[in-house]
């Protein structure tokens, strides 16, 4: 869920922090991205990023993979570290592949290529968004999924072991594990589940899914499970356990 909108009226304004070491990239961006009804704070370094991380909460940070004073990717990591909900979209040149992977198997939510559309990036931002604020009903009942032990709740974003233990899953992971909740015994495609959870289509090097998985399959083998999600030679992944949708109460 969001924790740091900002009211604007009777609207209720997310908060970016746009990170770029080009001048004319963050007053341009900045810009734009007020014009389309956002709360924006621009940083041009590593330095100036922790001076604004300390004067103010975001939801969102645009984050370059090069600057001046260090690397995007320590931001993320760390990023990822200390405010586990906080979203992140990775910027890179258009070629870096391997910082795009980099990038997201440290837990940033989604990447885009520079040279980029302003109109894109903000349709990034707005389904990143979208992932981290979606929330059921405030009262009565909500409808959560039991599988293999776990309890996962869309509410909370959150995924519970029998034992109590909560697995830290991003905005993006969590998702992506919803929607194999949704579809289980089901084999689902790289191209399906890109669609389905980013609302894209795939292209020949984009790895974000196999790198969410393998993120996923990750978490839950550090609670002392095998692998839940197999996958499934030339068809893609597939959620091979029970899944029970049961209703919690608030």
């Amino acid at each position: 869920m969001l924790r740091y909108l900002w009211h604007q009226g009777d609207i209720m304004v997310a908060s970016i922090l746009v990170v770029d070491d080009d001048p004319e990239i963050r007053r341009l961006l900045s810009r734009f991205l007020v014009e389309q009804g956002f709360r924006v704070a621009a940083a041009g370094s590593r330095a100036e990023f922790e001076a604004r991380k300390a004067e103010g909460q975001f939801d969102l940070v645009i984050l370059d993979v090069m600057l001046p004073d260090g690397s995007g990717l320590d931001i993320c990591r760390s990023l990822r570290n200390s405010d586990p909900r906080i979203c992140i979209i990775l910027v890179t040149a258009l070629k870096e592949e391997v910082d795009r992977i980099v990038g997201l198997e440290l837990g940033a939510d989604d990447y885009i290529g520079k040279p980029f559309s302003p109109r894109e990036l903000v349709a990034r931002i707005r389904a990143v968004l979208r992932r981290a604020g979606e929330t059921a009903p405030t009262s009565g009942t909500r409808q959560c999924y039991r599988f293999a032990g776990y309890i996962a709740d869309p509410t909370a974003r959150s995924v519970v072991s029998a034992a109590g233990q909560m697995l830290d899953l991003t905005g993006a992971e969590f998702q992506l594990l919803q929607a194999l909740l949704d579809r289980p015994g089901r084999i689902l495609s790289r191209d399906q589940l890109l669609d389905l959870t980013q609302g894209r289509e795939v292209s020949v090097v984009d790895r974000s899914i196999d790198v969410l998985i393998s993120r996923i399959r990750r978490k839950f083998r550090d609670t002392g499970d095998e692998d839940i999600v197999k996958t499934v030679r030339n068809g893609g992944y597939q959620l091979a356990t029970r899944v029970d949708r049961i209703e919690s109460d608030n």
